[in-house]
């Protein structure tokens, strides 16, 4: 029998080939460390940690018919995620991410999400079709959208009637693709998630902190932002008002994810009825307890 989510992610659902070690790194750097092969790509990232928290999400996303992502949904069916929704693609491979981390932080990484992009609003299917929803009768819960879908697509989402009547959480892939977000800035239903980095791209302005930038972003046009800025206070903002609260202090075990798990770790705390206050708090102490690896993948 088919479970019904009471949370979708949409986006990138892929295997994270993460390089971390213990030590400083600079171009060039050869040493010692450990590679692991795990889950990752943002909406599922999301999805395991909505998972974790108790919420039941559903992925929509593409998925290869090969050896890869064969062995990538049964490990999301191992987690409780559903997978039902996915569309599996006979001429696309899975899609893959790596990354290089040091004790200096994220050194490099490399999204290889072709498949993600070239799927296109085939992924959206269960949307229109009856499944989730119809046009007509738009699928009415909370939607976690990942900013690796295409600058097109997501324009699209921004004035679909499939996303009409949803609870849109909204997050950037990376820097770089934050500026694709902008077609849903003023989205009414809509609350992004970024850095400062990021909230900076988005206006064009050099913002210093998470506040001056959830006020940018809401002079902006936006209906409703979440900020961040590492280890400095976190801003969720609003036209009714902001609230803010600082990160607790940990030691740095690992970067990767760690955005994603703090945009799960809010939206569940909301759905579950905290106030906006406790919402930000109880969001930066579990992204803080994966940074220190507090938390298991």
């Amino acid at each position: 029998m088919t479970q019904a989510p009471d949370i979708l992610c949409i986006g990138s659902v892929l295997w994270d080939v993460i390089g971390r070690t213990a030590s400083h790194m600079r171009v060039g750097s050869d040493v010692p460390g450990r590679i692991s092969r795990v889950p990752g790509g943002v909406a599922l990232n999301i999805a395991m940690t909505l998972r974790r928290l108790g919420m039941r999400p559903a992925l929509l996303s593409v998925v290869g018919r090969d050896a890869e992502g064969d062995d990538l949904i049964e490990r999301c069916g191992r987690m409780g995620l559903l997978t039902q929704h996915l569309y599996r693609s006979e001429d696309l491979p899975t899609d893959i991410y790596m990354a290089i981390e040091g004790a200096n932080g994220l050194i490099a990484a490399i999204a290889d999400a072709h498949s993600l992009e070239e799927a296109g609003d085939k992924i959206l299917r269960p949307l229109a079709d009856g499944r989730l929803g119809t046009a007509d009768v738009p699928y009415p819960g909370p939607i976690a959208l990942d900013g690796n879908l295409t600058e097109d697509l997501l324009s699209e989402i921004a004035k679909s009637p499939l996303f009409a009547a949803a609870d849109l959480r909204v997050a950037p892939a990376s820097p770089g693709k934050a500026e694709r977000l902008l077609p849903l800035l003023t989205h009414p239903h809509a609350t992004i998630y970024v850095n400062t980095e990021e909230a900076g791209l988005l206006t064009g302005k050099r913002l210093d902190g998470s506040r001056a930038a959830a006020e940018a972003l809401i002079a902006r046009g936006a209906a409703r932002v979440c900020v961040t800025d590492g280890g400095r206070p976190a801003t969720v903002a609003a036209p009714e008002g902001l609230v803010t609260a600082t990160p607790p202090e940990v030691m740095v075990t690992r970067v990767t994810g760690a955005g994603d798990t703090f945009m799960a770790a809010h939206v569940t705390a909301e759905i579950e009825g905290a106030s906006p206050q406790d919402a930000l708090a109880r969001a930066l102490s579990v992204a803080a307890d994966y940074i220190s690896g507090e938390t298991s993948l």
